[in-house]
This record gives C-alpha cells, structure tokens and sequence, in this order.
C-alpha cells in the first residue's frame, strides 16, 4: 500500500507495506534485553484458590499477569515526568504519532573507560538535516543487543552538547538501542536527559525519549517516516512500537 503525506509542509511517498518494526518484544525470559539490575520480566497464569488461568491447567481461557518496568524490560518512550518531581505522563505528551525521521549509525568515541557520542559525530552523520526524530543506532550492531544484560556494564552514552545540539536542532524526540541516552551510574546526573528535555529552565513537554530499539543492519541510514506508537499508560514512560517507513 503506497501513500503520499505531508509533514511540516513537505510532501512524501512511503509503501505503508513495508515496515521495519525496531522494538524489541517483551518476553518472560532471559532471552530478553534488561538493565538497571532488575530480575526478568515475568508472565504467569492468574491463580484463584483452585483455579488456574491457562489452558493448559484446564481453563477455558488463558488469562496471564505481566509484572515489569518499561525501562529496565524493553523498548519504551519517556515524557520529561521520567526525571521530574511533577508528575507528567508521556499518554499525555505524546499527541502525534508520524514523524519524519533520520536514521544514523554511529560508533562511540572512546574517553577514558567511557563510550560516547559526541557532538561533533551527530553533526557531521545529519550534515544539515531537521528531521522531526533521529533513530541511533550504535556500532557494532550486535544482535546481542536483543537480551544482553546491560546492569553494570558501563554503556555508551549520548553527551550533554550532543542532546543540546539536537534540542536546538529541532528533533523532538530521540530515539537510541540503549538502555538510556545517559551514563549507567553518573550520580543522578541525568545531563543528556536534561539537556533534551530543556528541563527545568523551559521544559519540553512534547519531547520524547525512546531507549531500547533494536535496527537490523539491513535497514539503512537515512530518511524514514517514524510511526511511534505507545502503550497508553498514565506513567512517565510506557512500552512501545516504533516503525519506520522507508521515504521514496
């Protein structure tokens, strides 16, 4: 199915036909991505008294409870609440939901024992270009990235100048196959957050963070129509569908 849209003015072609679907799905195992020392996900049939809520124990229906944290389970999007003392839900942020999209690959500069992606790295892979939300995806590519255990790890992180540049670039949300677009222990820090988000001097509330894709290496760089598609829970970040869709 092919369509033509208009986005900030500027008409597109996309094939609605072929999505490229960069979350990771939720499973209740460790074949499954995880961080912030978390225990996995769970998924279990409800038990009440002698009742057992699976098909397989006898019910007519299966009828499961999911416990999890969307940031530490898989792909999610977060609204600023995610490091504010007000509460503010991203089902409340999030009133849209196509975006014109640049995808970038990038691999980290190394300083010290950190990983990072600088500034001048995502100057030079967007060379000029506004688009309304930017996908990461760093380098190596692994499908490791798919149920590694990120707790302790000390993974890449987006730099504060980085997240400014692209706040003042106009990319309202940002999207990266990490846990977080900041430092695993940076003392609450939170400076790549903060920077995108313009917290607390002039507070994006329509700006969104979404950790945990996952992009194949057979989807390439460049320009994409982003469909980002969020769980509708009243929470500072939900679970979440991103799909991109390739612009002729």
């Amino acid at each position: 199915m092919k369509a033509k849209i208009s986005i900030r003015g500027k008409k597109y072609k996309v094939d609605l036909s072929r999505p490229y679907d960069i979350s990771i799905p939720l499973k209740a195992s460790k074949d499954n991505p995880l961080a912030w020392y978390l225990k996995p996900a769970e998924i279990t049939p409800v038990e009440v008294e002698d009742w057992v809520g699976s098909v397989k124990e006898g019910a007519a229906v299966n009828f499961y409870n999911i416990w999890f944290n969307p940031h530490a389970h898989g792909t999610h999007t977060e609204c600023l609440g995610h490091i504010s003392a007000d509460f503010h839900s991203v089902n409340d942020s999030l009133r849209q939901y196509f975006f014109s999209a640049e995808l970038v690959s990038v691999a980290p500069e190394t300083r010290g024992d950190d990983q990072v992606i600088t500034l001048n790295q995502l100057k030079e892979l967007l060379g000029g270009k506004s688009p309304e939300a930017l996908i990461i995806r760093t380098l190596p590519n692994s499908s490791d990235k798919l149920f590694k255990d990120y707790s302790n790890t000390n993974w890449p992180h987006l730099e504060a100048p980085a997240a400014e540049y692209l706040k003042d670039l106009g990319v309202d949300h940002l999207l990266i196959d990490l846990p977080s677009v900041d430092k695993e222990k940076d003392d609450g820090e939170l400076l790549a957050h903060r920077a995108f988000w313009n917290f607390p001097d002039k507070p994006r509330m329509h700006a969104t963070i979404t950790e945990f894709v996952y992009v194949k290496d057979e989807v390439k760089d460049g320009s994409y129509l982003l469909s980002l598609q969020v769980a509708p829970f009243h929470n500072d970040a939900a679970p979440s569908r991103p799909v991109l869709y390739k612009i002729k």
